[in-house]
């Protein structure tokens, strides 16, 4: 699933410029080639992750681009659109050299990542020895120029704020399809769990998950994100203030808690947080913790679509009390949780449990044919041990016929018979103790 910390402030790229704007320092026009760069080191301060697998790479080249007064200015004066249409890359030619500098240092530290990851990846897939074409598996990554790994060009910064601005906006949705497919296992399970148990066991699981539907669903009625009844409701309980005294400047001062003039997610989410209450309790059985954030997801964009009417995924003063003063801010209509909004279709339904079987069927078969290489594997292993015993056993019978060979002969009184090297042994005649050669004469016994 998704994290906190990843989507708090996801919005940050595509607002960095509203972010920058929003200071109270004017930015003063200079000429950048008359600037020396500056002596101080250029450390990139802490920001909040985006949540992209980017994202330092990200941080970093807005925090140094932030540096050059030129680019400073630029952004000032660009508006939203006009950035995210790539007008503001073009400034990228204006900036100082040592800015530029330091681009193309992070520029090649971030593709040696990525070729990092790449090969990372190539070794547990299995592919450890394997030439690499780094080029051809550069081009997924979209945020970046990889035919030029070297320097950071107009086209790195366009295609950063393209990217990062579309991941982004496209977030949200991951999320929602997340969450869908954590609803439809859940169900999935629960229905390969009851057919597990015997009749009268599966009508008493029947009645408990209906009894839990029943108690989640009993709660208290649930205030429209961003209504009138809401926010008082904040202000009464959360702010201990009187209802009656409700002031919307007031109201946004005490919850703009970084003190930027705007509500960003993590600011506006917080103000659900009663109504969620009244929902989800994490130490009820019948409360999945993981539909309360998506609640809360659900809750934060409709008040941004009611709210936000720039677009920029932040909420304005201005913008929050025109919200006030429209008929929609009135409405006393109970929000429609979870439980009343399937998260989704029967169709999908049957779509993903004949998904999971077709992944069952694919392991079932990867495991079958698991067990076959086993099997041969063992087969050989048996084949080379026999041939392993074979070999030692002829090497045995080669080094007894050796030994064979060497040992030195004996007559038939037990005595030695040297044996010259190279020479067979001498025949040795019965009552002689002197071995017979050619040549020799012995000499006759003379009778009397």
């Amino acid at each position: 699933m998704w994290t906190r910390r990843g989507t708090q402030h996801r919005f940050w790229l595509v607002l960095f410029m509203c972010i920058w704007v929003c200071t109270d320092a004017v930015p003063i026009a200079l000429d950048n080639k008359k600037v020396d760069p500056p002596s101080e080191k250029l450390d990139p301060p802490e920001s909040a992750d985006t949540g992209l697998h980017y994202d330092r790479y990200l941080r970093e080249v807005i925090d140094f681009l932030e540096k050059d007064p030129h680019f400073r200015e630029k952004l000032h004066n660009t508006d939203m659109e006009a950035i995210k249409q790539g007008q503001l890359a073009k400034e990228l030619d204006f900036v100082s050299h040592h800015v530029r500098t330091k681009l193309d240092e992070l520029k090649r530290q971030e593709v040696n990542r990525l070729r990092t990851l790449i090969r990372a990846k190539q070794d547990m897939e299995g592919g450890k020895g394997l030439t690499m074409d780094y080029e051809a598996l550069l081009r997924q990554f979209e945020h970046l120029n990889h035919m030029n790994p070297h320097t950071f060009e107009v086209e790195d910064l366009d295609r950063l704020i393209k990217s990062a601005t579309s991941d982004l906006e496209n977030f949200d949705k991951e999320r929602h399809e997340d969450f869908k497919r954590h609803e439809m296992r859940k169900e999935h399970e629960r229905r390969e769990h009851l057919k597990t148990l015997d009749e009268e066991t599966r009508r008493k699981e029947e009645e408990h998950y209906e009894e839990m539907r029943r108690k989640h669903a009993d709660h208290p009625k649930v205030n429209h994100p961003g209504s009138q009844d809401q926010l008082k409701e904040v202000w009464q309980e959360g702010d201990g203030l009187d209802p009656e005294d409700f002031d919307p400047r007031t109201f946004f001062s005490l919850h703009d808690s970084n003190g930027d003039g705007y509500f960003d997610e993590q600011e506006l989410e917080a103000l659900f947080t009663k109504e969620l209450e009244k929902i989800y309790d994490p130490n009820q059985e019948e409360d999945d913790m993981i539909e309360m954030e998506e609640e809360r997801l659900r809750m934060r964009e409709h008040v941004m679509n009611e709210v936000d009417t720039n677009n920029d995924r932040l909420v304005s003063l201005q913008e929050f009390i025109a919200a006030t003063k429209k008929k929609e801010f009135l409405d006393t209509d109970p929000w429609e949780t979870l439980e009343q909004n399937q998260a989704y279709t029967d169709q999908e339904m049957r779509e993903f449990e004949e998904h999971l079987a077709r992944e069952e069927n694919d392991l079932n078969q990867k495991t079958v044919d698991l067990q076959k290489q086993r099997e041969e594997l063992e087969r050989q292993q048996e084949t080379l041990n026999a041939q392993k015993v074979e070999l030692q056993q002829a090497m045995e019978h080669m080094d007894q016929l050796k030994q064979q060979k060497t040992e030195p002969a004996a007559d038939v009184k037990g005595n030695v018979v040297p044996v010259s090297p190279g020479e067979g042994a001498m025949p040795v005649l019965p009552g002689d103790s002197q071995p017979f050669s050619p040549g020799h004469q012995q000499d006759s016994p003379v009778h009397s």
